[in-house]
Order: structure tokens, then sequence, then C-alpha cells
């Protein structure tokens, strides 16, 4: 893995987006994996203002979700779908029918997850995902288990991550408590990854995914075995790393 460590969230963002704008210069028609929550809104902001100042150009680009929450259809405002066209996709020039998330609204969760993992298949694979980490390690919503799952699956959430995303909805009540994400195995088959990471209440999971062992219990730590990490932190997120590492 490859550490890039930011002053702060705003430079984390900007640094983050520097990384896949420079993926969309270079490839155009580009595969994009995208993620959701808190930490990428600033990236998708500085996209937007690049685009809206005529510095990139959306027009070829796909993108494929990580993940969204079963039971929600895509006009739901808690959803992944309404957040990304929200922050993203109504902000910037990508073609009708090539941006992807998992149906949260499939009820045959065996369909869904096989038909998900197809389609990125079908895509040629993901160019560079982006990701997020959770206080506990997961990425997407692979949660601490006892085995890594390789292919896109149903997740049933953790009482930690309920309560981390509750802030989206009315009371923790509300969120849902099953989703639809990415397996580990997906996610390493991205030709690159970049990894956001924002916040000392991420320090630990930041240490554990970057030099603790490779366990399900910690799911962001299988990041380890693939061969193009960038990892941009900022300063609180990074204060556990040993020296040598920056």
């Amino acid at each position: 893995m490859k550490l890039i460590i930011a002053k702060d969230y705003r430079d984390m963002s900007r640094k983050a987006a520097n990384i896949i704008s420079a993926q969309m210069i270079l490839k155009p028609e580009s595969v994009l994996g995208l993620a959701t929550g808190s930490t990428p809104l600033g990236i998708y902001d500085q996209l937007a203002e690049w685009y809206r100042k005529g510095d990139l150009d959306f027009g070829q680009i796909t993108t494929v979700n990580l993940d969204e929450y079963v039971g929600l259809g895509p006009d739901d405002e808690q959803s992944y779908h309404y957040f990304m066209k929200k922050n993203l996709f109504s902000r910037v020039n990508l073609r009708e029918g090539y941006s992807f998330l998992p149906d949260g609204r499939n009820p045959e969760g065996e369909l869904e997850c096989r038909r998900y993992t197809e389609l990125i298949r079908s895509l040629g694979g993901i160019d560079l995902q982006l990701l997020g980490l959770g206080h506990n390690g997961h990425i997407g919503f692979n949660e601490p288990s006892d085995a890594f799952v390789r292919d896109v699956h149903m997740v049933d959430l953790t009482e930690r991550t309920i309560e981390a995303n509750k802030r989206f909805f009315t009371s923790s009540e509300e969120v849902p408590r099953r989703a639809y994400t990415m397996g580990v195995g997906t996610i390493l088959l991205a030709k690159k990854i970049l990894l956001a990471v924002s916040g000392s209440q991420k320090a630990e999971a930041l240490y554990q995914v970057m030099h603790g062992p490779i366990c399900p219990q910690v799911p962001g730590s299988v990041l380890q075995l693939h061969p193009d990490v960038l990892v941009v932190a900022d300063e609180e997120a990074a204060a556990r790393l040993p020296k040598e590492d920056r």
C-alpha cells in the first residue's frame, strides 16, 4: 500500500479527487467503483466542481457502486441510489443507464447477488475502486466475521454500523438491517483501489488494515493482498501509523 497524508478532510478530498480525475483523463471510458457515506462527499463535490469548470468529462464513464440497502428503492431518499444521484450523478454528464447499483427492491437475494456479480464482470471489471473505511475495519458492508466472502452477497449489518448510519435517518429503528454489498473478492479484482480515510475515530482501524494480520475480523486488511492500493488519509486518521509509512 502507498500512503498519502493530507492535512485535513478538505485536503484529503481534493487529493483523492485528483487520483480519480487522473484515472478519467488517462482512460476516459473507465469503469469507476464508487462508495457512499460521509467520507466521499467532499470527493464528489470536488469532482462535480471540476466538471462544472470544464476540467472533467464523465461522458464515457461507467460507474458501479459497492452496495445498497435491502428493501429500499432508488427513489427512497435514504437509498444509495438517491445518495449518488443527489451528490454526483445529477451534477455531471454521466450517460443515462451507465450507473449501476444493486437493486434493493429485489426480494430474491441470491438472484440479485448473482446478477450484480455478473454485471460487473460483463463491464470488464473495475478500473479504479473508491473505498471508505468503517470504524471496525469494514469495507463496503463487509463486516467483521469468521470468513471472507468473495462475491456480491447479502449481509446483516452490525449494531455498530447501524449506529454509525443512523445519522442519515430519523432514528436507528429506520436504518435497514441488511444490505447487498460487493464481496472482498470482487473488490480485489479492481485494477486499482483508492482508500480514503478521515478522522481520529478511524486511526485504529487504518493501522489494523495496513499493519495488522490479514483476517476477516478486520475486513479491510485484505487490501494488503492487492498490488495497487493508494491510501489517502488525513493527519488524524494517520496518527497511529509508523513513521516509515510517511
